[in-house]
């Protein structure tokens, strides 16, 4: 029988993140080990009178992809996805990876004709603004969480608020809650960030605050926006590992002058980090900044989906800005980093303190 969470999760994602009508197309992406919850989605689409449209990938496929492809091979893009783009009304997108470390050797310089030559699929799917990422509990990510894998199921229904009578009005609690503190954040000028060896201020004038609760991501919970371009001063010192690419950088510390990454330092990967950050002259710039307000999710697990929600941390990231903020950075990079707030750190905008030990004083 299929655990009840599930059909719950199937259901939020159908109803309440993308309000699935009669009629509408609804593209289903997702790894085979995610494959009990792709179910239960299309079994919603086709309930709510809509059509399903499937996209499973083997577990191992972009193993083999980046083993085997040539640069013709890597930069090719099918018709067939471009037009599925288009044709989608929505875009369901499971994560269920049976091996998290699957790409940890692969060349980034491979990774990145692939993800130029698919941009315009992604543009697509962006300008719509239909789509919502979730994931399907998997003993990789477990592991990876320092949980088995019902303790780890438990802690991600419960993230999702699947866990709950009903959902669907738990998260609009969410929403209310968010709506406070962007209020309380409504036409500030400057944001400043302090915490152990951090000290960054950014410039937030005529950006928009927006809340996350459910719509995009599944589990959710941040208030963001895009900082000014070329405002960001002082350090920052991630607390956690950041995990990209299949890659772990480890202790990362970024020093900005004049909205621009002037030195970066890791313990481990820092090539890497270095590589990433020279992508393109959008990826040393702050792209957003996220402040973190799930407080049902209170362990880091390395995974970003659910990490960057951490009530009582922020998320700053690298490159891309959401256009819907009034962020003006391109990028082909987006990269989120956490640094956690609970002990001695503390939100101000203007001066005046509104988060403190990761606590909001609104």
């Amino acid at each position: 029988m299929i655990d009840a969470r599930v059909s719950r999760l199937a259901e939020v994602l159908v109803t309440y993140s993308r309000k699935v009508k009669r009629g509408q197309a609804v593209m289903i992406a997702g790894p085979a080990a995610a494959e009990p919850l792709i179910l239960e989605v299309g079994r919603c689409v086709l309930r709510a009178g809509a059509h399903p449209m499937y996209r499973m990938v083997p577990d191992g496929a972009a193993e083999v992809f980046y083993a085997e492809a040539g640069e013709e091979q890597l930069a090719f893009v099918p018709k067939s996805l471009l037009a599925t783009a288009r044709e989608a009304d929505h875009f369901i997108n499971i994560l269920g990876d049976a091996n998290t470390q699957a790409l940890a050797g692969v060349d980034p310089a491979k990774q990145r004709i692939t993800e130029k030559a698919r941009r315009p699929v992604s543009e697509i799917v962006m300008r719509k603004n239909e789509w919502v990422l979730s994931l399907f509990p998997t003993p990789a990510y477990a592991q990876d969480a320092g949980m088995g894998l019902e303790e780890f199921e438990t802690f991600v229904y419960a993230a999702a608020l699947t866990d709950r009578k009903d959902p669907v009005a738990e998260w609009r609690k969410a929403h209310a809650m968010q709506e406070k503190i962007i209020a309380r954040l409504k036409g500030a000028d400057r944001i400043r960030i302090v915490a152990p060896d951090t000290d960054l201020t950014m410039g937030v004038r005529g950006r928009k605050f927006l809340g996350a609760y459910g719509t995009h991501n599944m589990p959710d919970g941040e208030v963001f926006t895009g900082p000014v371009e070329m405002s960001a001063e002082g350090c920052i010192r991630y607390t956690y590992p950041v995990c990209y690419r299949g890659k772990e950088v480890t202790d990362v510390r970024l020093e900005f002058e004049k909205g621009k990454v002037v030195k970066a330092t890791a313990a481990k990967n820092q090539a890497f980090l270095a590589q990433m950050i020279d992508m393109d002259p959008g990826a040393r710039r702050l792209g957003e900044l996220g402040i973190g307000t799930n407080y049902g999710i209170a362990r880091f697990i390395k995974n970003i989906l659910f990490d960057e929600k951490i009530g009582g941390s922020i998320h700053l990231a690298l490159g891309r800005s959401y256009e819907e903020t009034g962020g003006r950075n391109k990028s082909s990079l987006h990269w989120d980093m956490i640094c956690d707030l609970r002990q001695g750190g503390r939100i101000e905008a203007d001066g005046k303190v509104i988060q403190a030990d990761g606590k909001f004083r609104l």
